[in-house]
């Protein structure tokens, strides 16, 4: 004689995920939750490490200036770290409460990225600026998400620029990790070349590369975060990492209060370029925000949901439209905390190859994450030289998009390289989203396909132009 709750399975979990329903277990769902977090939890120790570039320290310090900077010695990094921890637990708790889907959720490699080197760095915005646009992104995500149109803007962009703009974004990704490494570096006359490769910080982040490679190649779990832990630790054994006086591994978390709502709406919409320049400069930073949050999250979504077999007959995600509109709300509340666009992880994958089928899985990735902000000391002592070998290694794995393009057909091929190309070479993924707008409906036109064109991507590609030819400084 069996009674009405024996285990957790048949309880208020059974009832709020659908466990066996879905055939899973308690067991299976935690086993996956910590597989998930313990593949993507780098982003704890690298997203601070690239906003801080921005500007997102205490002496407002930009790119190489800002590295001595960390979340153990400057409070803005800290909370950076703070609104990452925070940011991931909140899209990944609404994604498994709401959505009951075993997808994690944080601050996106690449968006982050896109951040700091084109919004601040390149067209010259502060941190506080470049937040007001992460979230006016965010909103539009949630307007779009709760409408038709983002089926017409999804329908619109041609999935050669799709795959082409996460191909780019990995090879500008991997620029970063090489540069940060100490591998790369500016040559007058050859523009790059090798860094000085006996240097100690660029032997350690060779270390780690080729530690992290070989991880990867035997499917180690968790491998980026093994690379970064052991590169960290060999750095503090062989003293190219410095330990702090009276350092302690666990401690209270940093306070959130430098970037909490920190916005500067008015100075987002500048008019030092005029209102036209004003306008398309917003949004060129507005738009790539998010679009690539969308075509990240929808690739993510998909293709993970794929490997689970959680995709219907006609090949679509059920609760799509809850999935994405948790990306949109982490979003707007990662900008509200002090962080990058939020998107749905890949990393995900590997909770799902581990059991994983559910949101319970997603609410112990955010109870890890929560457990994560007591370790902010040990974050601080995470050098450049640890994450930039996850950076490259982020980036080989993001230009696997690319097998997905027709590079037999040159109407497609020409406007996809131009897109991969020129984020690393421009030093933009703007550039490369724009560039290969501009160049698809050229294309196709001049084979007489250009009825196949979406009249949105005509639309975008006119404003690209006006804003190439008439924004000086670009």
């Amino acid at each position: 004689m069996s009674t009405k709750v024996q285990t957790p399975d048949s309880g208020l979990l059974e009832n709020m995920f659908k466990l066996r329903e879905n055939k899973t277990s308690v067991k299976m769902e935690v086993l996956g939750g910590i597989t998930t977090f313990i593949t993507m939890a780098y982003i704890i120790f690298v997203n601070p490490n690239i906003l801080r570039m921005a500007g997102m320290n205490a002496a407002g310090a930009l790119g190489d200036a800002a590295l001595p900077f960390n979340a153990f010695n400057d409070p803005i990094v800290g909370s950076v770290m703070v609104a990452t921890c925070l940011a991931a637990a909140i899209g990944t708790f609404i994604m498994g409460f709401y959505a009951n889907y075993p997808f994690a959720q944080a601050p996106g490699m690449g968006l982050n990225a896109f951040f700091t080197f084109t919004v601040v760095l390149t067209y010259g915005y502060t941190w506080q600026q470049a937040l007001a646009a992460v979230c006016i992104s965010g909103l539009i995500f949630i307007v779009i998400t709760l409408t038709k149109l983002r089926e017409a803007i999804v329908d619109s962009i041609p999935m050669s620029i799709k795959h082409a703009t996460s191909g780019g974004i990995g090879l500008f990704i991997a620029l970063i990790g090489f540069s940060e490494a100490g591998i790369i570096v500016k040559n007058p006359a050859t523009m790059v070349g090798f860094g000085s490769l006996t240097a100690p910080s660029t032997l350690l982040a060779l270390f780690g590369l080729v530690i992290t490679a070989l991880m990867m190649a035997r499917k180690v779990k968790a491998s980026m975060l093994l690379g970064i832990l052991i590169t960290t630790v060999v750095g503090v054994i062989t003293k190219v990492v410095p330990i702090p006086a009276a350092f302690s591994p666990i401690s209270m978390p940093p306070s959130l209060a430098p970037t909490f709502f920190a916005f500067d709406f008015p100075g987002l919409f500048r008019m030092d370029k005029g209102f036209f320049g004003m306008i398309t400069s917003v949004l060129l930073v507005v738009l790539t925000f998010t679009l690539v949050d969308m075509f990240d999250t929808i690739g993510t979504l998909v293709g993970t949901g794929n490997k689970a077999g959680m995709l219907d007959k006609n090949g679509k995600l059920p609760r799509i439209n809850k999935a994405l509109l948790c990306d949109a709300v982490a979003t707007t509340a990662g900008s509200v905390l002090g962080t990058s666009t939020v998107v749905t992880y890949v990393e995900s994958a590997a909770g799902v190859l581990a059991g994983a089928r559910t949101g319970l899985s997603s609410v112990v990735v955010g109870i890890c994450f929560l457990l994560a902000l007591f370790f902010a000391p040990v974050a601080g002592l995470v050098p450049a030289a640890a994450t930039a070998p996850a950076l490259i290694i982020v980036g080989v794995l993001m230009m696997g998009a690319i097998k997905n393009i027709n590079f037999d057909d040159f109407t497609e091929a020409f406007p996809a390289f131009f897109t991969i190309v020129m984020m690393p070479f421009s030093y933009s993924i703007a550039n490369g989203v724009a560039v290969g707008l501009i160049f698809y409906p050229i294309m196709k036109i001049a084979v007489g396909k250009g009825k196949e064109v979406s009249p949105l991507v005509y639309i975008l590609a006119v404003l690209f132009i006006l804003r190439f030819v008439l924004v000086v400084g670009g």
